[in-house]
């Protein structure tokens, strides 16, 4: 409802896991330019650790790659409050142990006219998701074998 009155487009997340150390800070420059297109609205970013034990915490956001540069202070303070506590224990149980994942919580921004046209146009959203990219590529991969 809250979605009709202000013009918001779909919410999604993602859970990205980075084995330890290996962090590179590629996909930084990305998001940046996926937020600047307007394409997406970033909600919320969290960076969790998960220890050997499974402990997990949530990292400041910083020089992740230790290049020198911060890859990741101009997401500093983007919080939407949407991420709480059980969402950080949920991702920590989606990771491995001795592990870090970012999670990112945004708006497509760019489908929020177009929802909003169908909804004026009385249609209503029965479903969405997301197929993981390893089920696309062993299905297309099992099509073509």
């Amino acid at each position: 409802m809250a979605e009709e009155s202000t013009g918001l487009g779909p919410i999604s997340y993602l859970i990205v896991e980075f084995p330890s150390g290996t962090m590179t800070g590629e996909g930084f420059p990305v998001l940046v330019d996926l937020v600047e297109r307007g394409v997406i609205r970033i909600l919320d970013l969290m960076l969790v650790e998960s220890d050997a034990d499974g402990t997990s915490r949530v990292l400041e956001l910083r020089d992740v790659d230790n290049d020198g540069e911060l890859d990741l202070t101009i997401f500093e303070g983007v919080s939407s409050g949407l991420l709480d506590e059980s969402d950080l224990t949920d991702a920590a149980s989606a990771i491995e142990p001795g592990t870090t994942a970012g999670i990112l919580l945004f708006e497509n921004t760019w489908a929020a006219p177009f929802t909003q046209a169908l909804r004026s146009g009385g249609a209503n959203l029965v479903a969405a998701g997301y197929i993981p990219q390893d089920a696309l590529i062993a299905a297309l991969e099992s099509i073509e074998g």
